[in-house]
């Protein structure tokens, strides 16, 4: 056997024939009713792949906390943000169960460091493998034998829905109403009723986007209104997997030069190459549904250094949070089903670094103009243990406003931010130290050699930062 046959036949063909199913809707209704998490939302999808994972809990300061093995993750690490992530879980299985935070944007925000964009890649990740086992599958559909040429409705004969939307959308509101109230009832009584005031409700809201309610009117108008006619010689069921790369349910979104942002890039924009079919840029043929919120509906969107964003940016950004629609240009609001995750970082933390071969130290306003190809900082090597001065790839500034935390430690101060970790200086190299925890200890420090003489201003606060670096 060849090598090529040898990996071949790792190759797992079960698996792709599962993730590239496709059904009728009858078939999928049946599949529905047998199995109504199927409908859940995107916050109802992201919670139970957090608890399907063993969950411990812990005591520290007399009080006991949760604790998620989903974070415990060897490949992309999380260190000292147990109860941070706690009330992160709390906050999901509020979106869950519609308590209100489904529409807030979850802000991450903190120092450079504090796992803010790790906790969603995490997640991302998460979401990915999730969506590969029959516990995380979810399903949307496409079109098929669509009318094509001159007195055609469209330029193919196939077209999957653009924002990939849960295939119940396609029931008449007085019917989806029903079958919901169906689901929720079957969901019910499969639960043990031990459980069940924990149990979130399903639900399936807004309406098709405006291409697929294009093709469903054509459609009807040319079936004399037979819906189920509709249904079942134009409509199959495909099952969908997230993924990042692919585009398919997670969507990430990072703030460019001023000058250079559009809004269209989270909502889309006009398919110019349809457009002299048409002949209209406000049919919803000619246009691509393909903004960061439709890439991210039913899944997770996540906004790198979301306090940059342009103001135009954020109209948008409140629409999809509190009102859960999206407002693409010359088409009305657009239900969208997310989970939004931002995350920032404030500007006025002192970072020791390394520019032009010289040691100083500056705050992130200050670093934001520098070559970062010349920058360098100090960060903790998680397989050594030791201090290492890493390159920087981008730096994003902006204003802070929160409150800085002052914690004892030993007669000591140490300035930090709430449940952020840092490390304190052993004899045997680094450890991890929480700001706050009752125990003695030495204060935390930058391992900068004795012998270098560093320049930074001489502010109180600047002081207490770098005031037990000859102790280490």
């Amino acid at each position: 056997m060849s090598k090529l046959e040898q990996l071949a036949s790792l190759f797992d063909r079960n698996q792709f024939k599962a993730l590239h199913e496709e059904m009728t809707f009858a078939e999928y209704l049946d599949k529905v009713y047998a199995n109504p998490l199927l409908v859940r939302t995107a916050y109802q999808r992201l919670y139970d792949m957090i608890v399907a994972m063993e969950i411990k809990t812990f005591k520290r300061y007399r009080r006991t906390h949760t604790h998620y093995t989903f974070f415990d993750n060897a490949e992309i690490p999380i260190f000292g943000l147990e109860e941070t992530l706690e009330n992160l879980v709390k906050f999901i299985k509020g979106a869950a169960g519609g308590y209100g935070t489904e529409k807030r944007v979850l802000l991450l925000h903190g120092p450079v460091g504090s796992s803010k964009s790790t906790i969603c890649r995490l997640i991302k990740r998460g979401l990915e493998k999730y969506s590969l086992i029959d516990a995380g599958a979810w399903y949307t559909f496409k079109w098929v034998n669509l009318p094509t040429g001159k007195d055609g409705i469209y330029t193919s004969t196939e077209d999957e829905c653009p924002m990939h939307e849960e295939p119940l959308k396609l029931l008449p509101a007085n019917l989806r109403k029903r079958a919901m109230d169906d689901l929720n009832e079957i969901l019910i009584n499969k639960t043990p009723e031990k459980d069940r005031s924990q149990l979130y409700t399903l639900r399936c809201d807004g309406e098709i986007d405006p291409r697929c309610r294009k093709f469903m009117e054509e459609l009807l108008y040319r079936y004399d209104g037979d819906w189920s006619k509709v249904i079942d010689s134009h409509i199959r069921v495909i099952r969908k997997a997230y993924s990042e790369s692919g585009r398919m349910g997670i969507a990430t979104f990072q703030p460019k030069d001023e000058k250079n942002q559009d809004s269209t890039e989270l909502t889309g924009d006009i398919n110019y190459a349809k457009l002299p079919h048409f002949g209209c840029d406000s049919d919803p043929r000619s246009f691509n549904f393909d903004g960061e919120f439709c890439v991210g509906n039913r899944g997770f969107v996540e906004f790198i250094e979301v306090l940059k964003l342009a103001k135009e940016f954020l109209y948008d950004l409140l629409g999809a949070s509190q009102e859960q629609q999206i407002k693409p240009k010359k088409f009305p609001q657009i239900h969208v089903d997310t989970v939004l995750f931002g995350h920032s970082v404030h500007g006025d933390t002192p970072v020791p670094h390394l520019y032009n071969d010289v040691l100083d130290v500056a705050t992130i306003s200050v670093l934001v103009n520098y070559d970062v190809n010349k920058l360098k900082v100090f960060s903790v090597n998680m397989n050594t243990g030791a201090v290492e001065l890493t390159s920087v790839k981008n730096i994003f500034n902006h204003d802070f406003d929160g409150d800085w935390v002052v914690n004892k430690q030993n007669n000591d101060e140490l300035t930090t931010t709430p449940n952020h970790s840092v490390y304190k200086k052993t004899e045997s190299g680094y450890e991890k130290f929480y700001p706050g925890e009752d125990r003695t200890s030495e204060i935390a420090t930058v391992g900068i050699p004795a012998d270098i003489i560093i320049n930074y201003p001489k502010t109180e606060r600047w002081i207490k930062f770098f005031d037990g670096r000859n102790k280490a």
